[in-house]
């Protein structure tokens, strides 16, 4: 069946690529690679891909697209669901012939509930879909195909799950999909350089965080990897088709968790001469940090979430402080650029565990950072939690209309409103010291291209920082 692959259109400035874990709009305006949706695609003959957020494309201007193909597959989440649903639903009634799927994580989660939504949903998969995704555009039929959920008679039926992929090693290339149907200089992030090319080079991670969605809905707590020489023989392909990319990052969720791998991975790319980033938790040793540095690593993206120990050891982070200030120490010595991500409002947060979050980060101090609300996904151990605990706010709300991330956490000594009160302090006390600003005004003297790029971002940072004023 010929196959169009979408990443639904949204709100203007939506970051909910299907290898995004935020599906809000963010304080800067980025841009992950579809790579959930690109895998299935190689896999499918005849395939499309359209990223209609990064393209800039609304409902009208991809609805006619339904006309060449029989098979629909849409990427959603919990925050765009309601909203991916009428694009369903537009597209089944343009387009009656059509079959429509929807993958991600939210339905893996909510099958039954999911597939019920709307008449014009077909189908939804459940756990990892590349396989199933290829069975159902080889026409099989749906009782046959297991991480499945159908209707029959108006009925929702589940077939038997789908065991993960083990061999990672036989999945074709995203970047042959990358270059047919995206133009990568619309894929952009604050902290990489542009433009960069982002693939997964294994699924799943070791850490049990009660808050990370992926993990804990489709990769599992597995870290299943592709060998060194499969991640190289891609990479240079990297090079081939993408001669302009200044960097490539590994998307992996933890992509340190398997130090002999990871090294034998960067001794391959210093040898292809490439630059690189990746995400990485904050318990790497200073050798490794080393042997990756002297390979090509340029930044990792480091989740330290909070500054205290207590929040951490609640929401199983399996690192401490201290560990993460030694970290710290050992690649600023070494040159080495961190991005870090801090969460506001996880449980066991109060008015002082923020500030002593903030007080953390200004000691460490990463070169950026991004500072998120606690967000309760469903099939998160989280979300179990707010449950049981009364926690859940604004009925579990993630997104404002404006498609903005509000708190979807409350407690009884801090309330959504303060949460989010906390998260705008957060980022003016970090950046707005005399010491960072000179930093990032060095940055932009050295480069004018980083000139131009810093005054951008910084005119979406102040307005984002005005818009949270007014809602809060």
């Amino acid at each position: 069946m010929k196959t169009l692959f979408l990443n639904p259109p949204s709100f203007d400035g939506f970051d909910g690529g299907a290898g995004s874990r935020y599906q809000a709009r963010r304080e800067i305006r980025s841009f992950w690679y579809p790579t959930w949706l690109a895998q299935p695609a190689a896999m499918v003959p005849d395939s499309r891909l359209v990223d209609a957020p990064a393209r800039g494309l609304s409902l009208e201007d991809v609805l006619p697209l339904g006309a060449g193909f029989e098979l629909l597959i849409l990427h959603t989440s919990t925050p765009s669901f309601a909203s991916d649903v009428k694009i369903a639903e537009a597209f089944k009634a343009r387009h009656p012939h059509l079959q429509i799927g929807l993958v991600g994580p939210h339905v893996s989660v909510l099958p039954e509930p999911s597939l019920l939504a709307s008449a014009a949903v077909d189908f939804v998969t459940i756990g990892e879909f590349d396989e199933t995704v290829r069975e159902i555009a080889e026409g099989r039929p749906f009782e046959s195909i297991d991480g499945l959920c159908y209707k029959a008679d108006g009925k929702a039926l589940r077939t038997s799950p789908r065991g993960i992929i083990e061999d990672l090693d036989r999945l074709p290339h995203v970047v042959d999909v990358y270059a047919r149907d995206l133009v990568i200089e619309d894929y952009f992030i604050g902290y990489l350089l542009h433009p960069y090319v982002s693939i997964y080079t294994g699924r799943g991670c070791r850490s049990r965080c009660t808050f990370c969605l992926w993990p804990q809905t489709i990769g599992g707590h597995r870290y299943r990897t592709r060998s060194p020489g499969n991640v190289a023989e891609e990479v240079a392909r990297i090079q081939l088709r993408f001669p302009q990319a200044k960097e490539i990052f590994f998307d992996d969720d933890t992509f340190t968790d398997d130090l002999p791998r990871v090294e034998a991975t960067a001794r391959l790319l210093g040898k292809l001469g490439v630059t690189w980033s990746c995400n990485a938790k904050a318990n790497v040793p200073f050798d490794t940090l080393k042997l990756l540095r002297e390979n090509g690593l340029r930044l990792l993206l480091v989740g330290f979430e909070s500054g205290s120990q207590q929040i951490l050891n609640n929401v199983r982070k399996g690192t401490t402080i201290e560990a993460a200030r030694r970290f710290m120490s050992d690649c600023h010595r070494l040159g080495i650029v961190v991005h870090g991500t801090f969460i506001v409002g996880l449980p066991g947060e109060t008015r002082e565990t923020i500030r002593e979050t903030i007080a953390f980060a200004k000691q460490i101090n990463p070169h950026t950072l991004q500072v998120s609300l606690a967000a309760a996904y469903p099939g998160t151990e989280l979300y179990r939690q707010g449950i049981e605990n009364g926690w859940l706010a604004q009925s579990g709300c993630m997104v404002s209309a404006q498609g903005v991330q509000v708190s979807s956490l409350s407690y009884p000594h801090l309330d959504a409103a303060e949460i989010s009160r906390g998260l705008e302090s957060f980022y003016r006390s970090f950046y707005f010291r005399p010491g960072k600003m000179l930093e990032m005004f060095g940055e932009m003297l050295r480069s004018p291209e980083m000139m131009k790029r810093r005054l951008r971002e910084g005119k979406e940072f102040l307005r984002f920082l005005s818009n949270r004023e007014e809602r809060v």
